[in-house]
């Protein structure tokens, strides 16, 4: 299912996840600060600009290692994104021990943004799998990765 998802769509995911991310921010930051929540309210900004940034630099990590010709292409990705993941842990948990109510607003805020970047990709691919069940062609360029 992987192998249909083109460049084009992930324009789409990025652009839509995006925009989604900064109107539930916008709405948390509102709820919170409501709710006389300032530190949680600049957590969960500061988490939702932790996905993004995460997810703009795993794209360019992405074009970066495809460019390259080396042979397995899986490892620097899976080291880098490792390593952010890692250090993007380490921040929150060192936070949520300093002051609670941010830390946990942080890690809300990466959490929320990775669950609207999934619900993203599942609607691209779910209607990708309408589309080709609805008997339209979807063309599939050979790059000669995945071939069985």
């Amino acid at each position: 299912m992987f192998e249909r998802f083109q460049l084009p769509d992930v324009a789409v995911v990025a652009r839509r996840t995006m925009v989604a991310a900064l109107i539930l921010g916008v709405v948390g930051l509102a709820a919170l600060l409501f709710f006389d929540q300032p530190w949680a309210a600049l957590g969960l900004c500061i988490g939702l600009g932790m996905g993004m940034g995460n997810f703009r630099l795993i794209l360019r990590s992405v074009l970066k290692v495809g460019a390259r010709a080396q042979a397995n292409k899986r490892r620097p990705l899976a080291m880098n994104t490792l390593g952010r993941l890692m250090l993007m842990t380490v921040v929150a948990l060192v936070l949520v021990w300093v002051d609670p109510p941010l830390g946990l607003g942080i890690i809300g805020g990466v959490a929320l943004f990775q669950f609207l970047l999934l619900a993203n990709v599942t609607r691209s691919m779910l209607k990708m799998g309408a589309s080709a069940a609805a008997g339209e062609v979807v063309e599939v360029p050979d790059d000669g990765v995945g071939a069985a």
